[in-house]
């Protein structure tokens, strides 16, 4: 399938309690309108849109629609698969948060395929993505979030989390593709130097980097202190994120 065209371009985001402030919106939209050429919507599916920037739109998150006593938690991504996210139409690129970019994210909307995912950087045997970046057509896929309504007990006991669910579903139906390797890189397995040169040399973007992912403990102001956050792999304080996680 060739790569949807620019008409109607739509960057996602989703907010829900209170481990992010709107400050991680407002920056994750700064960042957008600095590394992405032409006209785009942005878009957050939120439960709190105080301290929002106004050109940001605030839509409530869908419910899930599962049993009262369940756990939502990170599931709730799968609502933006629904077959009608408000009225939504064109191509949509899924952001997480906590995500650094440094670069121009223009082809992240160019990219051949009809669901793009990054590829697990840890175990790449599995076809599990990580879905801190994902691009689909909006509605298109309405069946990741159907069936794991009709079937969440079942997929639940079997996956960890969304990411696993809906790589699984559509690598079923041949739907699935992932970034260029380089383009999303893990803060941990990519930016930090390995052991021991992480003591005495600081992380630093890698070659081909487009986005950083924060997966885990730690979010972009650890990183610039060079707080570990508890996690075993250390690094020295990253001054340099400020140039970038910026409004």
């Amino acid at each position: 399938m060739s790569a949807p065209g620019c008409a109607e371009r739509t960057v996602l985001c989703m907010k829900w309690g209170t481990k992010y402030g709107a400050d991680y919106v407002n920056r994750l939209y700064g960042m957008v309108r600095r590394h992405l050429r032409g006209e785009f919507r942005f878009v957050c599916l939120t439960d709190r849109s105080d301290g929002i920037r106004a050109e940001v739109q605030c839509l409530p998150i869908p419910d899930l629609a599962l049993p009262d006593g369940i756990p939502e938690r990170g599931w709730k991504k799968l609502t933006t698969f629904a077959a009608d996210l408000h009225g939504l139409k064109g191509t949509a690129l899924f952001l997480d948060l906590d995500v650094v970019i440094v670069d121009d994210i223009t082809p992240f909307f160019e990219q051949p395929g009809e669901f793009l995912i990054i590829h697990d950087w840890k175990r790449p045997w599995r076809i599990t993505g990580n879905s801190s970046v994902y691009r689909f057509e909006l509605g298109a896929h309405p069946q990741v979030l159907e069936r794991f309504r009709n079937e969440h007990e079942n997929i639940r006991k079997r996956l960890r989390n969304e990411q696993a669910w809906l790589s699984e579903v559509l690598h079923q139906e041949g739907k699935l593709s992932y970034w260029p390797a380089d383009w999303c890189a893990s803060w941990k397995y990519h930016c930090v130097p390995h052991f021991p040169l992480n003591f005495v040399k600081a992380p630093a973007v890698p070659r081909g980097a487009r986005i950083l992912i924060f997966h885990g403990v730690v979010n972009p102001p650890d990183a610039m202190a060079g707080r570990s956050m508890g996690n075993w792999r250390r690094a020295l304080a990253a001054p340099w994120i400020a140039q970038h996680w910026h409004e």
